[in-house]
């Protein structure tokens, strides 16, 4: 089931993400850094801080039951595939992947 609403900059999206053999998935957060078309282009969320670059300061606002931080990764996902959505500290997460991206 995916949600019907506007999806912009910092949103945390869940999605489903298959694993390496592809024989299943499991829901995943990433933050939404911009959108091409109907692909969300986004950096994923993870709670191993230690493969993360930039912590999340209000994860629980956001939905994520322990501290996390986004990993220093770009990947893609069919809008569609969105199951749940939240907000995060958007000034943190942009100047950072600012920093990271050389934007």
């Amino acid at each position: 089931m995916t949600f019907s609403m506007n999806r912009s900059r910092n949103d945390v999206a869940l999605l489903p993400i298959p694993f390496a053999d592809l024989t299943n998935r499991k829901v995943r957060p990433a933050v939404m850094i911009g959108r091409s078309g109907p692909d969300l282009v986004l950096v994923p969320i993870s709670a191993e801080l230690s493969n993360t670059g930039i912590p999340i300061k209000e994860g629980q606002a956001a939905g994520l039951n322990v501290p996390c931080g986004v990993k220093a990764q770009i990947a893609t996902a069919e809008e569609r595939s969105v199951v749940k959505l939240a907000m995060v500290d958007g000034q943190t997460i942009g100047t950072r992947l600012r920093t990271w991206l050389p934007l």
